[in-house]
């Protein structure tokens, strides 16, 4: 597996996304889905102490009790500068841990200037806590905001974690740039738009029961599954079996080859997921056909976000 920088640390190009630890399943299926990723070369796991209230991290931490010089952990916490210790302690009580390799503010915090969230985040970087700090969708404004906050010798973001997938591209036109000019990684969090871009979802077909999406609102649903979606799905679906290769190759290897863009963050419930996820890492994808998706696919400015309740669909 292709490994790439986010400041110090060397991460997998697929990442495990640890939203469904702890919510839609427990530790021992949690364990297992971590060995899976393990043993193939996936050592960025991405979690949050919003995450089934903090049950995620308590899950992911017993997974990797025996595995924590293999792995990357990122977390995120949300709040004021001055809970910022606290999430952390919290955080590190949960996963058992002695220091989380990057820690993420979830959200921008707009009553309190960037620079006092990035002076309590440089504490934890001195006493060993952490040792890089990230943030999540953040514009390229709020990016500039903190990098002019940083204070010299002090840690700066070395990382941002947006919404990003080849249904809503328009990060291309702003955030990944910024982020391959500064040298700041993009993490894609959403890389398969909930699932739909795994082909698991027929136009007309009933939903598959136990999925995501399956159990998802009437809201989301509706915004999910419109008949322009299906369309780009369905094209995308023929290009990839013209290539021996799925749909998932597709939506996670484009993106890979967009300068700036350091991993895509993918859920994974059963072993055979992940492992599917690690092998769309391997494709190469040639200009020409990267061409071809970008006409089916293309990035749009006007894209809308993925539905989420994050993005006001519940």
């Amino acid at each position: 597996m292709e490994l790439r920088p986010i400041g110090t640390l060397e991460v997998s190009v697929i990442g495990l996304g640890c939203n469904n630890f702890g919510q839609r399943f427990g530790e021992d299926q949690t364990s297992e889905v971590v060995r899976a990723a393990l043993d193939c070369g996936i050592n960025y796991f991405d979690t949050s102490d919003s995450y089934g209230a903090g049950r995620s991290e308590e899950c992911l931490g017993v997974a990797l009790a025996h595995d924590r010089d293999r792995s990357i952990v990122a977390t995120k916490y949300d709040g004021p500068p001055d809970t910022v210790r606290a999430s952390c302690l919290a955080s590190l009580d949960r996963l058992n841990m002695d220091y989380i390799d990057l820690y993420q503010i979830h959200h921008p915090y707009l009553n309190a200037p960037i620079a006092e969230t990035l002076g309590a985040l440089s504490e934890l970087v001195a006493e060993g806590l952490v040792r890089e700090i990230g943030c999540s969708n953040f514009s390229v404004a709020q990016m500039q905001e903190a990098e002019l906050a940083v204070r010299e010798g002090s840690p700066r973001f070395t990382s941002v974690q947006n919404d990003y997938n080849l249904l809503n591209r328009k990060q291309e036109f702003d955030v990944i740039p910024e982020c391959a000019r500064t040298s700041v990684a993009f993490n894609a969090y959403f890389p398969l738009y909930h699932g739909l871009l795994t082909g698991k979802f027929k136009r007309g077909a009933p939903l598959l029961e136990g999925t995501r999406l399956g159990t998802a609102s009437d809201a989301r649903k509706e915004a999910v599954f419109t008949e322009e979606n299906f369309d780009v799905i369905e094209r995308l679906t023929a290009l990839a079996e013209e290539h021996g290769r799925t749909l998932l190759d597709v939506a996670l290897a484009r993106l890979l080859y967009v300068p700036g863009v350091t991993s895509v963050i993918a859920g994974a419930t059963w072993p055979e997921q992940v492992r599917a996820n690690a092998e769309s890492a391997k494709w190469e994808l040639t200009e020409d056909l990267c061409r071809a998706i970008d006409e089916i696919a293309p990035s749009r400015k006007d894209a809308r976000d993925t539905p989420s309740a994050a993005h006001g669909v519940a």
